[in-house]
């Protein structure tokens, strides 16, 4: 599976508090980005079944 880079634009503070909880959880802020992605997916997928990928379905 490819890689993709996303830019996001973050306030600082917020910035500064996921670096706080990624340092306590032993991840580094891009790990737990993914982290968060991935039980927001499962969440999502859970209560209204799996996401079809590909071109983005409406």
């Amino acid at each position: 599976m490819a890689t993709k880079s996303l830019s996001i634009r973050i306030e600082q503070e917020m910035l500064d508090k996921l670096h706080v909880i990624a340092d306590y959880e032993g991840r580094s802020a891009n790990s737990q980005i993914l982290v968060l992605i991935r039980d927001l997916i499962e969440s999502y997928e859970a209560k209204h079944g799996e996401i079809k990928t590909g071109k983005r379905a409406k």
